[in-house]
This record gives C-alpha cells, structure tokens and sequence, in this order.
C-alpha cells in the first residue's frame, strides 16, 4: 500500500501540484475511493488510519523532494501532531505556530462544537511546503461502533467558526448541535456574551457518504456502466490491444483493468467518485471482497506507475502520459454505450484466477497454486 499509494501521490502531483493532490484529499468520496484501489476493505473505517499510514510512510522520507509532509495518525500519534508540524515548519521556513493552531482548533471544532457522539482518535495533518494543508480527522461513536471522518482544507477555510469544512461523512444521526454551521452565530454569540446560556441546537445538512452496513461488495454499490466500460477496455481484443498501445506497454487484460482504475483516481474528476466500491474491482480487498488481493497484479501496476515516473524524470513523458490517455479512453468507450458489467460473471471471474495471481487476504488460510495451504499475509 505504501509503494502503490506514493506513486499515485507522484503521479497526481507531476501532473497536477501538490494543491491538487490536497484538494483530493479533502474529498471523501476520492479519499474512499483511493483507499479502495489500494486493496482495503472498501467500507471499512481502517481505510482512513491504512491510507494515511501508507501515504506517511512513504511521503515522509522525501519530504523535500516532494514538497509534502504528514503529521499524526491515529491514537498516541496524534499527540505527536504539534512537535511534527514545528519540526517541518523549521526545515521549511513556514509558521510553525499558526500551523499548530489550526491543527488544535481543527480538533477541537470536531470534538466540541459538533456535538454528535463522535469522540475523535485519528488526527492526519498534511501540509505542502508553501504551507497549504488538509485534515482528515476520524471520530467513534462507543454506542453504535460507527465512525465519522471530517475533511478540511485550508483553501477553504475562511473562518474556523463558521462552516470551516470541506465534508463530513458518516451515518445520519438526527439533529445535532453544530456550533459551526452558518445558522448557529447567534448561538456563538450567545456563548460569548451569557456563558451559562444553552446554546440552540441546529441542524446542519453535510455532505454525505453514506456507507452500507454489509460488509460484502454488491452490485447496488458499483455503477455497472462504468465498470463495464473498464472490463471492455481490459478484456475485449478491440479494445485491449488500443489501450495497452496508449501505455506503450504490452500489458495483459488484468493488469489493464487495475491501471484503467488507477488512472481514474490520478485524473478523474470528482463526479466519478460516487461509488467507490467499483475501485475496488481494481485489486480487490484484503478481507476478500469482492475478491482477495491479486499481488502480481498489484506487483505489476506498481512497476508501471513506478517506471513511467522514472522515464518522466529524464524527459521521456510518454509512458506517464500514457495514463490519462487511458483514462480518457475508457470514458469514451463508456460513452459509446460499453455493455453493463454483469456483476456475478466479474466477480466469478476473479475468484476463478485469484491463485494464479498470487491472490491474498488477511488473517485467512488461502490455497497457493500448488493446492497448499499457507497463512496468507498483505
């Protein structure tokens, strides 16, 4: 995931800038789905704590090449936050105080003024070497075991009082008191002016993402049509053999499917994220759903993303390129009508091959091609 994940960062930063790959950041329907292409589970709440790890991993290391740093993370780690950014701020001349504010207040919005019966326990600051940052913070509920994840951007906070994010995603939970929402600065005037008076309670209408409660991936949770378009682009000679030419590589139908995914993520526009339970048709999910995670394949698409980095960096663009060629590509076979994917066929189809590429799971016993059994790791 570390390796995946930073190439990807790469990508999207040679083509794009490190704003645009913070802005991204901060959607979470692209952070879902990004999550979901890198083989997690694809509704799961450790997406948040995975993906930030990995991406800390492997940003932190070339910090300075890259222009980008991630403090905190989940639990004691995000008591590190305030020494991290001061640390970063003193390498790179910016304010290291005001960038421990905002990580503080960030905090503090979520966990106080949004009284929602969400405590917070993941706190990920990633900032830029200009300075520009985003949050992604993680709150519980102990009483429904579900988790809400708050999204921020400091290109769009003009005030942290009032409407400061960029989402909230989680579960509805009825009305709540959202001190930060535009119709509650009577109530924070209140609160400054009368400090025992109760402040109104108001309901704010967020951005959602509303996850299942079923564990499995199922065919409501994909749009057939886009697959569809990915499973021609890959697995139909007409247009398999096209799309590998825009890579210029000679790339097999499976690895094609997970790079047409890839490329979405890298140059997608926000409309496509909608479902991100299709990205993880790209390398399936470490719990096995839709199907265990195909490390040759997941081999393979590192190895191209990594090379054409590698051959953009002397000046030769066209394997680079080549990626949003191919994004580009399936969209225009997707809308010239490419047939609905039929949901039980691909995912029979991948359960099929899975052994004979390396397919994984965690905490599971699966079958190698010899017919052993071993502990399968990821």
């Amino acid at each position: 995931m570390t390796l995946l994940g930073t190439a990807i960062t790469e990508h999207i930063i040679h083509h794009y800038g490190s704003t645009a790959f913070l802005s991204r950041l901060s959607d979470p329907f692209w952070f879902q789905a990004l999550g979901s292409v890198m083989g997690m589970d694809w509704h799961s709440s450790g997406i948040t704590t995975s993906v930030l790890g990995a991406l800390k991993r492997g940003l932190n290391p070339r910090s300075q090449e890259l222009g980008l740093y991630i403090c905190g993370g989940r639990g004691r780690h995000s008591k590190n936050t305030p020494d991290e950014l001061r640390n970063y701020a003193n390498r790179t001349g910016t304010d290291g105080e005001s960038l421990v504010r905002a990580s503080r207040l960030a905090a503090r919005v979520d966990n106080n003024a949004i009284a929602d019966g969400f405590q917070i326990y993941l706190h990920g600051f990633i900032i830029s070497a200009s300075g520009e940052w985003t949050i992604v913070q993680q709150g519980l509920n102990d009483a429904t075991g579900l988790a809400r994840r708050y999204h921020w951007h400091s290109a769009k906070v003009k005030d942290f009082t009032i409407e400061p994010h960029t989402a909230i995603v989680g579960h509805p939970q009825g009305e709540i008191m959202n001190l930060v929402a535009s119709p509650a600065s009577p109530a924070q005037q209140a609160i400054l002016e009368i400090s025992r008076m109760r402040p109104v309670s108001t309901l704010k209408d967020f951005q959602k993402l509303r996850m299942p409660a079923h564990h499995e991936v199922r065919a409501a949770d994909v749009d057939l049509n886009r697959l569809g378009a990915v499973l021609a682009v890959a697995h139909e000679r007409d247009f398999r053999d096209f799309a590998s030419l825009l890579l210029l590589e000679k790339l097999g139908p499976r690895t094609l499917q997970s790079l047409a995914l890839v490329a979405e993520v890298i140059h997608g526009t926000p409309t496509r994220f909608a479902d991100p339970a299709r990205f993880s048709f790209a390398h399936g999910g470490k719990d096995g759903h839709p199907f265990p995670v195909p490390l040759r394949t997941y081999d393979e698409t590192i190895h191209v993303l990594q090379h054409s980095l590698e051959q953009a960096k002397i000046g030769e663009t066209e394997r680079v390129d080549g990626l949003r060629r191919l994004e580009r590509f399936v969209k225009a076979v997707e809308e010239r009508n490419a047939p609905r994917a039929d949901f039980r066929k691909t995912v029979a189809r991948e359960k099929t091959i899975s052994n004979s590429l390396g397919g994984r799971t965690v905490g599971r016993r699966e079958r190698n091609e010899r017919g052993s059994t071993q502990l399968s790791l990821f």
